[in-house]
């Protein structure tokens, strides 16, 4: 399962989730084990939607060809200035393609067993910045 480095940020006007009746804006089940009994909510269910996305190979998904993700094909090129492009357009693709996240800035690195992603976004009905880290390697995970 992926793992997220964070580091959270507030913005100035930040939306309220009210957690005392139960009321969320998003609700969502989750079949990896969960503390939260495989329910997700809110924020939680963003990301883990975005996780999935990224699990997705660019043509792997029935009747749509066009969603996924190019990393995992990029992950044995060489890394030039070119794939370094290609993928963080992609990761922009990716992350606008959910309407419940902005993205901010993106930043793509090589390492010695993959690529490295940096996000910054912002959850947009909750106003919250934050900062996601993904590591793709070549056993394809995505690790910390």
């Amino acid at each position: 399962m992926a793992k997220l480095y964070n580091t959270k940020s507030v913005a100035t006007e930040r939306a309220t989730v009210d957690t005392q009746s139960r009321s969320f804006t998003y609700k969502g089940f989750n079949s990896s084990n969960s503390a939260q009994g495989f329910k997700l909510y809110d924020i939680d269910l963003v990301k883990q939607d975005l996780i999935n996305h990224f699990y997705i190979r660019k043509g792997e998904k029935l009747e749509n060809p066009n969603f996924g993700t190019i990393i995992w094909d990029m992950i044995f090129e060489q890394f030039t200035e070119e794939v370094k492009a290609l993928v963080a357009r992609d990761v922009e693709d990716i992350i606008n393609y959910d309407p419940r996240i902005a993205v901010n800035g993106i930043t793509v690195d090589s390492t010695e067993q993959g690529i490295r992603i940096e996000a910054d976004v912002t959850y947009l009905p909750f106003n919250v910045n934050e900062r996601m880290q993904f590591s793709f390697d070549k056993d394809k995970k995505i690790i910390n």
